[in-house]
Formats: C-alpha cells, structure tokens, sequence
C-alpha cells in the first residue's frame, strides 16, 4: 500500500502534459490486452519505461531537471517510439523524421552545454564562451552519430529498415543534427554571454538554479564580472 501511494505522488507529482501522456500510454495497454493486439501493448509500455527511466536516473544522480525539460524529454520519447511506431507517423509524414531528429538535436546541444558547464562547476572564465559552445556541439553531433551507427548496425544485424533510403536517410538526419545541435550550443553560448532567446536561454538558467550544488563557483565568476577581472 505505501509502494502504491508513493507511486501515486510520484506521478501527481509530474507536470500535467506527464501525467496525460503517461496516461494515454496506459488507457493504450489496456485497449491493446482488451483487443489482444500484444504489439501494441509491448509498444506502449516499453514507451512508458523508457520516459520513466531518465527521470529515474537523473533522480539517483541527484539532478533537479526543470519542468520543460521533463515534458521536453517525455514528450520526444511518446513521439518517436509510440506515435512513430504504433502509429506508423515515420511513414504517414515525410517530415517527422526530420522533426524528431532536430528536436534530439537541440535537446543534446542544451544538455551538452550543461555537461560542460557543470565540469568547469559554473565558473565562465574557465573557458571563452565559444569554447563551452563548441564542446556542447561536439557532443550533441557525437550522439548523433553514433545513434545513425547504431540504425546501420541494427540493419545489418536484424535485417531492419532504419536507414530506410540508406545514404541519403543518414546524411539528412546528419544535417539536422548538426543544424540542431548548433542551435542549441548557441543557446548555451548566448547563456554564457547574458543574452536572451526565449525559452531556450531561460530553461538554462533553471537547470542552474535547481542545481546551485553543481556551479559551485558561478558566484565567484560573477563576482569578477562585476570587479571587471
């Protein structure tokens, strides 16, 4: 009982676009067992364990992640495996490929960008502004490619049509990647520079909020800024 009501708060716990996502999973797995279409149900819930599990781990790694990015990252997971596969959207619409890369895209420039800041613990002068965003692009276009490794492996392996056009599949998702990729570096770049751009600049500075612990030495960089070192 006290498993089930801690699980309860968990979830209310959630912003409201969470809590319907995960609910629709579920209505989902019960149609699905209703109808006997197990496909559907595997897909359904395997896309329930997977935007559960990053709000697992970062909660044993002792990260606080603000509300747009915990509907940012459930939202992209609900959109790619159970709109993408239950739904057939990669195939209905040429352009939700390009989309759901992109949108990968930029969410691993922001987190890239937080990575390496959260190494320097904060301090903007231990490397130039630039610096920090071509580390953050670095790592948002690694994880890109190594994603287009691992569909190429899985076509040869299982017989899978990932790449579907092949060539031409990989190099587009490659460009949006780095398009992506970039866009979101810059927005760590604008961060570090005091610049404003909507929302992506400000979620920036939440995740620095909420994890004050791990800029241990923003404070004394902002104190430079304002002596003029």
């Amino acid at each position: 009982m006290q498993r089930f009501l801690q699980l309860k708060g968990a979830f209310r716990a959630q912003p409201y676009a969470v809590q319907a996502i995960w609910a629709s999973l579920w209505l989902a797995v019960i149609f699905a067992l209703w109808e006997r279409q197990w496909p559907l149900a595997f897909v359904a819930l395997a896309t329930f364990g997977a935007s559960v599990a990053p709000l697992v781990l970062v909660r044993r790694l002792g990260v606080r992640l603000p509300m747009p990015f915990i509907v940012g990252i459930v939202a992209f997971i609900y959109a790619t495996i159970f709109l993408g596969e239950a739904f057939d959207f990669y195939h209905r619409y040429a352009w939700w490929d390009v989309v759901m890369h992109g949108g990968s895209a930029l969410g691993f420039g922001l987190m890239g960008f937080l990575f390496v800041f959260m190494l320097f613990e904060g301090d903007r002068y231990a490397a130039p502004a630039w610096a920090m965003g071509f580390m953050a692009f670095c790592v948002a276009v690694t994880i890109g490619a190594v994603w287009e490794i691992f569909e190429f492996a899985m076509d040869q392996a299982f017989g899978l049509n990932m790449q579907k056009s092949g060539l031409m599949d990989t190099m587009g998702d490659l460009i949006v990647d780095v398009v992506g990729g970039g866009f979101g570096a810059a927005c760590g770049f604008l961060f570090l520079k005091g610049r404003e751009l909507g929302g992506f600049t400000n979620v920036l500075g939440q995740f620095v909020m909420l994890n004050r612990d791990r800029f241990r030495r923003l404070r004394g960089s902002r104190r430079r800024a304002r002596r003029g070192e």
